[in-house]
């Protein structure tokens, strides 16, 4: 069993984090800022520049909830402090990838071209060098939401097991399936 919840969150100098009454937490840093509502039965505290999230009983949907709002609440401090960043490669012969703005244009083996415009709160970026997989790279301070746009640009033509073309996240490992054998 996980006891994240109870591990506390150091606060770095630079990090304004405040509570108030209707138990919404907010986190200032030097980023840009981000707010979390808390579920009433989790308490959250702060002392001597740390943050603890406490629970009131051990029931399970408690400790499911513990362990979640004290990830949640670490994942902004980590985002307003040094932010979050994804990248994405597409794989396959003609794949390409532009941007204007936050406006984003991925031909990715259909007959059009894909335009997907990304949150103002993400920055993109597509890099081309030659002789590696174009790259789309999405950066800001919301993990979440940086989770949420990869996966919805990934869900565009998804890496297939075969010859591994596709849109993948950068470092991720495929499983690769043998294909045909000829008879004879």
């Amino acid at each position: 069993m996980s006891r994240i919840g109870n591990a506390p969150i150091s606060i770095p100098s630079n990090v304004e984090i405040s509570v108030d009454a209707a138990n919404v937490v907010t986190v200032k840093g030097p980023k840009g800022s981000l707010t979390q509502e808390v579920n009433p039965e989790i308490t959250v505290s702060i002392e001597d520049g740390t943050l603890k999230v406490t629970r009131p009983t051990n029931q399970g949907r408690h400790r499911a909830m513990h362990g979640l709002y004290r990830s949640l609440i670490n994942n902004m401090v980590v985002g307003v402090t040094e932010g979050y960043v994804k990248e994405l490669e597409l794989v396959g012969v003609g794949y390409r990838a532009s941007n204007k703005g936050n406006l984003l244009e991925i031909q990715v083996g259909y007959s059009h071209p894909i335009m997907f415009y990304i949150p103002d709160e993400l920055k993109l970026e597509t890099l081309v060098e030659k002789g590696k997989p174009p790259t789309i790279r999405l950066e800001g301070i919301d993990k979440q939401l940086i989770g949420q746009v990869a996966a919805k640009i990934r869900s565009f033509r998804k890496p297939e097991p075969y010859k591994g073309k596709g849109i993948k996240y950068k470092g991720e490992i495929l499983r690769r399936k043998a294909g045909k054998t000829a008879a004879k």
